[in-house]
């Protein structure tokens, strides 16, 4: 695969990501499902790779992650490590022991979601934002309804997969 087969695929796949970020950044947050709106970068940097493993999930971890920590306030970075380990951990997942398919990927991002937000709720538990109960109504519901759009991001990304992804442009 030459240089601009892989600028013309991940260009691509930053494409994909557009629509999505679109989403959970501007038109969920207006219409909130039981006071919470849902995840959808973690779950796409979950579909990626799974779809093309643990080097491309890594990257694209970390360009996900990149983008989190900008375009939302009080980030400290680090979710951009945070993501791009969490992609090559499920890229190789993925790629190893788990097919590359969907139940993989819900798999993968349920994994990463119930760790995003143990992360928030052990964080709300040590700042003493709230107790334990009150974070769990939150949390829950939250995971739950960004698993929910986990098979509307894997199709955008299998699309994607099929048309440009792993060596086809080669």
């Amino acid at each position: 695969m030459t240089r601009r087969d892989l600028i013309h695929k991940w260009f691509v796949y930053a494409l994909g990501l557009l629509p999505l970020w679109l989403l959970d950044d501007y038109i969920l947050p207006r219409y909130p499902l039981f006071g919470v709106t849902p995840m959808l970068l973690p779950v796409a940097a979950a579909a990626v790779a799974v779809l093309e493993g643990a080097y491309a999930g890594a990257g694209f971890g970390m360009a996900v992650g990149l983008l989190w920590e900008l375009a939302y306030p009080g980030g400290f970075g680090g979710l951009v490590l945070g993501m791009a380990l969490a992609g090559m951990a499920i890229g190789a997942l993925a790629q190893y022991a788990l097919s590359q398919s969907f139940p993989g990927c819900l798999l993968c991002s349920a994994a990463i979601l119930a760790l995003l937000d143990l992360l928030r709720v052990l964080r709300g538990l040590i700042t003493h934002a709230a107790s334990l109960p009150a974070l769990l109504q939150v949390a829950v519901p939250e995971f739950l309804y960004s698993l929910a759009w986990t098979p509307v991001v894997y199709l955008l990304f299998r699309a994607i997969f099929r048309r440009v992804g792993g060596t086809k442009l080669a």
